[in-house]
Formats: structure tokens, sequence, C-alpha cells
């Protein structure tokens, strides 16, 4: 009897344990709301002489020389051309961006959130890490992530990039929980 409780605890805490991991993540709005703001998003980048290929290098990279950039238009860098330059960069590869401003969500809710990003990226809104990928990739998404907007408004945005070498991309996809993602326009983005 006693090792039919135990099972049947331990089960009720995975059941529990599972349904907490699935809850969406809970963003915290931009406190307080920002005003007087501009299109596009802030940059600043860092350049490399050769190949790298993580994060965690892309880090060091980018602390030992990065600079401020043109600012994006948002996030809709479709994949680029062999050798043509990496979001507003100077440069088509060997590049680290850290990007900063305010994403807009219109309607307090549960959304599904995706990133398509050839090479590498850590996304941050609202405090809570929403897109992750590591290494080398094709322009291709990443894990989706639902997150929980509980009110209109202007939520923080925190983006760590990087393009080893060959083609280039950063975008954005988003919807309401189980429904078709759409593309995230520009107008959803300022600094």
């Amino acid at each position: 009897m006693k090792t039919a409780f135990l099972g049947s605890v331990t089960a009720l805490g995975l059941i529990l344990a599972t349904a907490m991991s699935a809850a969406p993540l809970k963003l915290k709005p931009a406190n307080p709301q920002p005003g007087n703001l501009r299109p596009g998003l802030n940059v600043s980048y860092g350049y490399a002489s050769d190949k790298f290929k993580s994060l965690r290098l892309a880090h060091s990279i980018f602390e030992a020389n990065g600079k401020p950039g043109k600012p994006l238009r948002g996030l809709d860098y479709r994949d680029t051309e062999f050798g043509e330059n990496a979001l507003t960069s100077t440069a088509p590869w060997y590049l680290t961006a850290k990007i900063t401003g305010y994403f807009k969500i219109d309607a307090p809710g549960i959304y599904d959130m995706e990133f398509f990003v050839n090479d590498g990226l850590e996304a941050t809104i609202g405090g809570q890490q929403v897109g992750y990928a590591d290494g080398i990739n094709p322009c291709e998404g990443t894990v989706v992530t639902q997150v929980e907007a509980p009110v209109a408004g202007w939520y923080d945005l925190d983006l760590f990039y990087f393009q080893n070498a060959g083609t280039a991309c950063l975008m954005m996809k988003m919807g309401p929980a189980g429904e078709k993602r759409q593309w995230v326009e520009n107008s959803a983005f300022a600094r």
C-alpha cells in the first residue's frame, strides 16, 4: 500500500511538473512604457577576421570590438545572396550584432513566437528568452516559444546575433497560440 501511495505521489508530481513546464513564458511589459520612440532597432556590430561557430565565441568577439552601427528597420532581413552584407553591417560574414529596442504587442494574450536565423541567436523579449540557436545554421526557424503578454504595449527587446559565413537572415514570426504565425511587421519595433 505504501508503495502504491508513493507511486501515485510520484506520478502526480510528474504530471504537475509537465503541466508547469508547458505554461507560457510570462512577459514583463517595459516599465515605464516608453514615449517618443523612433522606428527600428539599435544595433552594434563586432567583426572577426575568420570563421567562428558558437555564441560563446561570438560574445568574445563582440566584447573585444563592438561598435554602434546603422539602426535596423526591424526584423525583416530575408536570406541574403552569397557575399551580400548582413543586416546593416559593413560585412557579409564573420560578424556579431547586439540588437536592442522595444517590441509592441497590440493585445494581451498567449502567443507563439519563432525566429528565423542564419547563424546564431539569443533572443529575449519582456525579460524571457524567446529564441535560441547556436552553431552554424541555414535560414530556418528556432523552436517555437509560447508567451503570455499580460497587457498591450511595449516590451524590452534584446537580441544577440552572429553570422559566420555564406548567406544571412534574421526574421520573426508570431501569432495567437495554436494559430498560424505571421511575419512580424517592422512597425512592431522601435528604439
